[in-house]
């Protein structure tokens, strides 16, 4: 068995990408780089910004969305996918060059679950991760093929959230 493992991180609970950028944290404090591509964000989130701190952390520029993806005409969806494809083969380029101890793919299962990326590239990128150390996959809705290809699963449960309340996202905590 490869030293290197894959970790995967869904449900529908609070807390996926934070303990994913935990992991990468941790082994930041390790002086060791770590690779984060974030699907279907925009990139802007305060652990981002706390991450590029670190110099052995690589925040990679991904495809971005622009808008609701199921509100976008055929064609706008179509351009979509392909940005994202074209993202994931950079990402194995930067992943090649800087060979990370750690690959964060954050929302990969909901890109997924959106066919923004298809399985076979997914499993191509995390191959190409997994040459240099674990991989943490992120998102709901994980395809049982991944679910089958981790070491690690760990489905986050929603049990109370304040948004049920009608609390709305709160800086620091929810982004």
């Amino acid at each position: 068995m490869s030293q290197h493992l894959m970790h995967v991180y869904t449900g529908d609970g609070k807390g996926k990408t934070t303990t994913a950028m935990g992991l990468a944290l941790r082994m930041l404090g390790h002086k060791q780089p770590v690779f984060i591509a974030q699907f279907m964000k925009d990139g802007k989130s305060a652990e981002l910004t706390a991450l590029r701190q670190f110099e052995e952390a690589h925040i990679f520029d991904s495809a971005k969305l622009r808008g609701f993806f199921g509100r976008l005409t055929p064609e706008q969806q179509e351009e979509t996918r392909q940005e994202h494809l074209a993202s994931v083969e950079r990402m194995k380029g930067k992943i090649e060059e800087m060979k990370p101890a750690l690959t964060v793919l954050d929302e990969l299962n909901v890109a997924l679950t959106m066919q923004l990326v298809t399985l076979d590239a997914a499993i191509s990128l995390i191959d190409c991760a997994l040459q240099y150390g674990d991989v943490a996959v992120t998102g709901r809705y994980a395809p049982q093929a991944l679910i089958d290809k981790a070491d690690y699963v760990s489905k986050i449960e929603a049990v109370k959230h304040p948004f049920n309340e009608s609390i709305s996202a709160r800086k620091g905590i929810e982004f």
